[in-house]
């Protein structure tokens, strides 16, 4: 294995524990036994920076601790599911986009589009979970509060992403 494996391996696991914390530290129950947070800045930021790979098991990880550490155990099968595949396909999305644009430093365009579609299938995700447990209409008394988060998400992220882009360690993973 080499140095940045290694870096990589570390970096994953430290996303992982910031996802965690960054859940659990805000933390407003909704009706349906979920709860918002600003954990999901974290997942956005894990497939920015790390790539969608190892994005999703950071943001899929910390999410499903979050979730055990929290007492909301029934949710972290789907809680891992929904939040990898969220960031998956944002980490794609992220590093497609800035691609096209050339040189380094932050790129808002490349961050809101990846972040509208990690959000599109998170709030999609639960939905589908919820509906399958407590059926759709009263499941979609949640859709309004996952669309919050998100857009908090989305805040974090944007707010967050200029600065970890100065830091020479968290460049250059692909």
């Amino acid at each position: 294995m080499n140095r940045n494996q290694t870096k990589k391996i570390v970096f994953t696991a430290l996303m992982a524990s910031l996802t965690a914390a960054a859940t659990m530290v805000i933390h407003i129950p909704s009706p349906l036994h979920g709860y918002i947070h600003l954990g999901d800045g974290m997942v956005l930021l894990s497939s920015f920076i790390l790539g969608p790979f190892a994005g999703a098991a950071a943001g899929g990880i910390g999410s499903m601790l979050a979730d055990l550490l929290s007492g909301y155990a029934f949710y972290a099968p789907a809680t891992l599911l929904i939040k990898s595949l969220g960031a998956f396909l944002a980490g794609i999305l992220y590093r497609r986009a800035s691609s096209k644009n050339q040189g380094a430093g932050f790129k808002l365009l490349p961050v809101l589009s990846a972040g509208t579609v990690c959000s599109i299938v998170v709030t999609g995700g639960y939905f589908l979970f919820e509906s399958t447990v407590y059926g759709p209409s009263a499941s979609v008394v949640n859709v309004p509060l996952n669309v919050i988060q998100n857009l908090s998400s989305l805040i974090v992220a944007c707010s967050l992403m200029p600065v970890l882009l100065r830091i020479d360690e968290l460049r250059g993973f692909k």
